[in-house]
């Protein structure tokens, strides 16, 4: 269609026949010339719609979930977050993944967590709307959406049941789960990475996880980095004489690689995180009984109740401490050497 706008010739192309119909290209020519007649150029409308669109294909939950997860990695978030999260977002993708993040609605999102609900998993519908908020709050920030559907969907979804890992805080019982431990004929190493769980009663990723440049066995330390704690804080460990002997046990064993508990399968992996709960059900304790988790709550209990140690020094101990950084300054200087000894007689206990 040839027309004139501002002074100048121009033309405009509607399409190619017969993809498009004769009828079809005059509808489009008489919609342009109302465009003209309202001072509007057709083919200027048709460049921004261009745009818009290209804008659009980049705006979409998929794209903003992507950058989400880039920058959780460049956050330094620990990869079992990230693999967490990314499992998560999978399942919003598949049901409006390809959808411009604007346009998403809160029943498109109810979809895919009445799914998690329907199949029982009440917990994970919760996380799921969580990290679909997320990405939402992130589109917020970047200027691709104006609000989080999510948030009107709270009430909307089954409250999960809370229940605390399985733990043993009575003395007697908890001497029991040491004898079975110490008496444990499974594989020699498993048997370490459990006993070592009782004497630091660390996070079992920490331990899992735990590579020999991290340890400092002259000095009895153990520096845990950032990336692998749940505060995201490097955290320090006095290792009592008994833990020591343990570490350099393993590494005259499996002293060459990265990870102190290297998987039977690859040096290059660690041992899988079902190792530990596995060797304790093959002990006869139940999940409902004692996880390797519950080591940390076991101690917690008992080292409180011994009534030897400031609360604070235990909870300096496993890292539980809030974010105020005069507290953290004061709990690093003010509990390390009472944390050394607390240890020390932690480990004399267990013997």
């Amino acid at each position: 269609m040839q027309y004139s706008f501002g002074g100048k010739q121009k033309a405009l192309a509607f399409g190619k026949y017969p993809i498009v119909s004769l009828a079809e290209a005059r509808r489009k020519r008489d919609e342009a010339k109302k465009l003209i007649a309202d001072g509007v150029d057709p083919a200027e409308r048709v460049r921004i719609e261009k745009i818009a669109r290209k804008v659009a294909s980049g705006n979409t939950f998929n794209a903003v979930a992507d950058e989400l997860l880039t920058k959780a990695e460049r956050d330094g978030k620990a990869e079992a977050t990230i693999t967490k999260k990314r499992w998560l977002l999978d399942m919003a993708r598949a049901h409006f993944g390809d959808r411009p993040i604007a346009e998403i609605s809160a029943i498109e999102i109810l979809v895919p967590l009445r799914k998690a609900e329907a199949a029982g998993n009440y917990e994970t519908a919760r996380r799921l709307r969580s990290t679909i908020g997320q990405v939402f709050r992130y589109a917020i920030a970047t200027a691709r959406a104006e609000n989080d559907p999510t948030f009107g969907l709270r009430g909307a979804l089954i409250t999960p049941k809370v229940t605390h890992r399985a733990a043993l805080t009575d003395r007697n019982a908890f001497a029991g789960v040491l004898r079975a431990i110490w008496t444990y004929e499974g594989s020699p190493e498993t048997q370490t990475a459990l006993k070592l769980m009782a004497y630091l009663h660390t996070r079992p990723g920490e331990l899992r996880l735990a590579e020999w440049p991290e340890l400092d066995l002259d000095a009895a330390i153990w520096t845990i980095p950032g990336s692998r704690m749940k505060m995201r804080r490097e955290h320090r460990k006095p290792l009592p004489r008994q833990a020591v002997e343990l570490f350099r046990a393993q590494k005259e064993v499996r002293g060459v690689g990265r990870y102190v508990f290297p998987s039977i399968k690859t040096r290059r992996q660690p041992i899988s995180e079902n190792t530990l709960n596995g060797a304790l059900r093959r002990l006869g304790f139940t999940k409902d009984e004692m996880t390797s988790h519950g080591f940390r709550a076991s101690a917690n209990s008992l080292l409180n109740e011994s009534g030897r140690w400031n609360p604070d020094a235990i909870e300096a101990e496993q890292s539980r401490m809030g974010a105020d950084e005069v507290r953290r300054a004061y709990h690093r200087a003010q509990y390390w050497d009472e944390r050394a000894q607390m240890q020390q007689w932690w480990a004399d206990e267990i013997e």
